[in-house]
């Protein structure tokens, strides 16, 4: 496996909030730049929070299988989040869970005042390893 996520137990157990705390890595590793809810001519589509995050990880999807990769290939997520509240943590939990499980990749949350576009809310990068 070219990803081992691990947890030490001399450590708070991380999964309940979305992340683990290490991952090795050997292989490739392939760069995701920033995703978010984008059309086809990089618009949000979308106000809403919950589904910009489940469009963001969808366009992380595609973007890594153009690569041959899948989301279980991601080591490190960065997530970027305007005006981030606990309310927002616990929907990008969830979002997480759906697609890593118990496996999430190692992940920074960044809370910040805004992003590139005046109404996007979320945006999540990786870097992926190919074995």
């Amino acid at each position: 496996m070219p990803v081992t996520i691990t947890n030490p137990a001399e450590l708070h157990d991380p999964t309940g909030f979305g992340y683990s705390h290490v991952a090795r890595v050997s292989g490739e590793l392939v760069l995701v730049a920033g995703q978010y809810d984008s059309d086809a001519e990089g618009r949000t589509t979308s106000g809403d929070f919950a589904a910009q995050v489940d469009n963001a990880f969808a366009n992380l999807g595609k973007a890594l299988h153009s690569a041959g990769l899948d989301y279980a290939d991601v080591a490190q997520l960065r997530t970027f989040v305007v005006d981030h509240d606990m309310e927002k943590l616990e929907i990008l939990g969830e979002a997480i869970a759906r697609i890593w499980g118990d496996r999430p990749p190692v992940q920074t949350l960044l809370g910040v005042a805004a992003l590139a576009l005046p109404d996007m809310r979320f945006e999540v990068d990786a870097v992926a390893v190919r074995s």
